[in-house]
Formats: structure tokens, C-alpha cells, sequence
């Protein structure tokens, strides 16, 4: 039955698609859909307001039109399904061989450089595990236990020419896009991952692209959620391959 009540409204071209609003809507009823943040439904959205802080850029309104009555039985069904979705993909995910987790054992450098034919130290990949997307690596994977923790936005690899032996170098890395892939599914991810497995450290390794500020949120969101206590630094390269920003 629809209403006049409270809803939320988007500006389009106020909206650059970061994604910072889709972690804070507890409906998930926002999701970004061609690089713009959208309402999925109106029923599934109660019009309270709780990603309007989120937004950098003002995008995000409430205002009042006519629409369907927030449905809770809706959400409930739709947070479900995506629950479903996630699972399957993880699952896809787990029978696929080039899924299936792995360690590299690491050389140091000295004894890198001692090796018969070795290459130069800085020519050798410092990855020591498979596979490294956030959503094929599950919360509770081997290596993650006690490491330091690396998460990079994807673009990050091509821009940044220091990423292996500033970052990656005794880390383990989880790498994704908070733009493209399922925001939701990172924060769930990331909480579980907090509350399971003992970590040294979060580096958080971004670009200085508003899409990828959402990846901020969403481990703090994880983090916050799963009342964590680790040290987490963030660090931010330019669209140029120039660290700008590091900071605790």
C-alpha cells in the first residue's frame, strides 16, 4: 500500500558512486547500480536516515513523496537472499582450482641473494599466498592467522610501481574493488575475519579516488562491528603513482 512518508532521495549528479552510504543502510536498501548509489526498493527503506552522514558529497536527502510502507518482513527476505548469493559465489568460489588457498614459502633477502641464479632481490614477487581477492579468501584461511594485513583496492597494483617492497613485503594481502563488488559482503567478510583470526596489523591501501574512500568505511564498519583492537594505518596513492597520504 503506498503512502506519503518519509524516504530517502539521490542527487545524480551529486553522487560519484563511492559507496560509503551502502555499509551504513542496515536495510540494504542502497547499492551502487552503474556507478550511481540507488534505492532498490522503496519498501525496503524506512526513511530514518542513517547513511546521510556517510555521504562526502551531500547526495543523500530525506523527503517526503508518496511510496510503498516500509516492509520489515521485505528486508528480512531481501537480506536473506543476498546472504544466498554470497554464500553461492563463495562456494563457486571454493570448488574453483584457482581458488583453492595456497602459501608460498618466502625467502628472505639474503638468502634470496645467495641462491644459485638468483635474481635481483627487488625483481622477486613478495605475494605468499593464494588466492587474493577479498571475496575468494574466507575469513578463516590458514594464512591470515597472526599476519599482517594488507587491504588494497585493485587499482592500486598498477598505480603505485613501490607496491611490492613498500607494502606487500611481509603481508598478506586481500585485495578488491569497493565500487564494483558487493559492499555488504566485504563488511560481513572483514567482521568475520576480525572476530576469528588474531591479527598483527591493517594497512589499508587505497586510491585518492572518491569510489575508493568507501574501502575507509568499510573496515571500519568491520572493525567497529567486531570490536576489534589491532593497529590499522591507511595509506593513499594518487592517480599519478604518488603515495599522498600515510597516516595511523
Amino acid at each position: 500500500m503506498k503512502q506519503v512518508r518519509k524516504i530517502i532521495e539521490i542527487d545524480d549528479e551529486l553522487c560519484t558512486g563511492c559507496g560509503e552510504c551502502v555499509p551504513d543502510c542496515a536495510e540494504g536498501s542502497l547499492q551502487i547500480v552503474d556507478g550511481k548509489a540507488r534505492l532498490v526498493e522503496d519498501k525496503l527503506c524506512d526513511g530514518l536516515g542513517a547513511c546521510l552522514g556517510a555521504c562526502p558529497t551531500g547526495a543523500l536527502r530525506i523527503i517526503e513523496r508518496e511510496a510503498d510502507e516500509f516492509d520489515e518482513e521485505a528486508v528480512e527476505e531481501f537480506l536473506a537472499e543476498q546472504n544466498k548469493q554470497q554464500e553461492a559465489v563463495a562456494s563457486a568460489g571454493r570448488g574453483c582450482p584457482s581458488a583453492q588457498l595456497k602459501s608460498f614459502p618466502q625467502s628472505s633477502a639474503c638468502q634470496a641473494a645467495n641462491e644459485p641464479g638468483s635474481q635481483d632481490c627487488s625483481a622477486l614477487s613478495q605475494l605468499s599466498h593464494w588466492p587474493v581477492q577479498i571475496r575468494l579468501i574466507p575469513p578463516t584461511a590458514p594464512f591470515l592467522e597472526n599476519a599482517d594485513l594488507l587491504i588494497a583496492a585493485d587499482c592500486t597494483a598498477v598505480a603505485y610501481a613501490g607496491l611490492q617492497t613498500d607494502f606487500l613485503q611481509g603481508r598478506v594481502v586481500m585485495m578488491g574493488c569497493p565500487k564494483f563488488d558487493d559492499q555488504q559482503m566485504y563488511v560481513e567478510r572483514f567482521t568475520e575475519l576480525f572476530k576469528t583470526r588474531k591479527l598483527n596489523s591493517v594497512t589499508i591501501l587505497i586510491m585518492e579516488v572518491p569510489c575508493c574512500s568507501s574501502m575507509l568505511q568499510i573496515v571500519k564498519k568491520a572493525y567497529t562491528d567486531a570490536k576489534a583492537e589491532v593497529p590499522v594505518r591507511q595509506a593513499v596513492v594518487s592517480t599519478q603513482g604518488q603515495l599522498i597520504d600515510e597516516r595511523d
